[in-house]
C-alpha cells in the first residue's frame, strides 16, 4: 500500500468520521499525509499533531496490525504537538 492509497483510503472514511482537527502523518522521505475536516492529502502542511513514523508501519496502524500504544512505547510511533488530537486516530481506521 502506498501512501496515495493510504490518502484514498482516509477519504472514504471521512466523510463520516470529520475531524475537527489537523493531523499529519510524517513519514520522513516517503513524504505526508496531512488531515483535516473530511479531506486527507499529499501534503506536508503544519498541522495541530504531528506523528512521525515509517510508511510501512503506518500501514500496518491504519490496517490494525500495529498497537498505536505499544508503537508509541516502542519508539515506532513519535507525536508532537497536541497528544489530544493523536487519540482521535480511532476515527480514521474505520
Amino acid at each position: 500500500m502506498t501512501l496515495s492509497d493510504i490518502v484514498d483510503r482516509m477519504n472514504k472514511s471521512l466523510p463520516d468520521n470529520p475531524l475537527s482537527d489537523t493531523i499529519k502523518f510524517d513519514c520522513g522521505d516517503d513524504g505526508a499525509i496531512t488531515v483535516s475536516g473530511t479531506e486527507a492529502r499529499l501534503a506536508d502542511e503544519p498541522a495541530d499533531c504531528t506523528i512521525r513514523m515509517t510508511e510501512a508501519n503506518l500501514v500496518k496502524l491504519l490496517s490494525g496490525k500495529l498497537n498505536p500504544m505499544t508503537a508509541f512505547a516502542m519508539g515506532k510511533i513519535k507525536v508532537s504537538g497536541d497528544m489530544s488530537v493523536a487519540m482521535k486516530l480511532s476515527q480514521l481506521m474505520k
